[in-house]
């Protein structure tokens, strides 16, 4: 489900006007987020690493209501709730594109997200599960400890749906730390909305 915000009210309408048009309105923060807590608590609960830490940010983006804004015709709509729409890697050296519905019972999660990820494993090509944009595009970088990330992308659809992406897992000492992009559309949120999630995805990390 999703609602209409009201332009007329809305304390960004003219930040939404300024940047909406913009050939490239999307802007990028990549940062680090120490994750050895988390990599220590997926290990005891059984959990693949790579889908806990996508499911903790998962959560988190539907924790902040700027993450479910889209841009729909000249209107401004906010989901309930966003899913993932994580690339697969498979054995053939190419990628499929699943999608994981969020829930917030992890084990429920979990068991979806495993059948999905096989799913997609044991198809050929390239296709798209959904066409909504109630979706949060993710993309598994683990062969790179990057700092920065740029993407290809068309302009003139999914101008609005957030795009995170991980990369590859360090080792400092007794910590672990994994770079993180977010790019995001700047008419609908800003460096502020972005640092929300930064801090509340490490906060989620952190918890035993």
């Amino acid at each position: 489900m999703k609602h209409e915000l009201d332009l007329t009210t809305w304390n960004r309408r003219e930040h939404f006007e300024v940047f909406r048009n913009f050939d490239e309105p999307l802007f990028g923060i990549t940062v680090k987020v120490e994750c050895s807590k988390a990599y220590r608590v997926s290990k005891d609960l059984g959990y693949p690493f790579s889908l806990f830490y996508l499911y903790l940010s998962l959560k988190a983006v539907n924790e902040i209501k700027e993450f479910r804004y889209r841009i729909e015709g000249d209107k401004v709509v906010c989901y309930d709730s966003v899913g993932a729409g994580p690339t697969i890697f498979r054995e053939d050296e190419t990628y499929g594109v699943g999608y994981l519905k969020y829930y917030t019972e992890i084990d429920k999660f979990m068991l979806e997200a495993k059948i999905e990820v096989e799913r997609v494993k044991a198809e050929k090509g390239l296709k798209f599960p959904i066409s909504d944009e109630n979706i949060i595009h993710y993309s598994t970088l683990p062969w790179a400890d990057f700092t920065s990330v740029n993407h290809a992308r068309r302009l003139d659809i999914g101008r609005s749906i957030p795009k995170i992406t991980f990369g590859k897992i360090t080792r400092i000492g007794d910590t672990m730390w994994m770079p993180v992009d977010i790019h995001a559309n700047h008419a609908l949120m800003d460096g502020f909305h972005v640092g929300k999630f930064i801090n509340r995805f490490q906060q989620l990390l952190n918890q035993e």
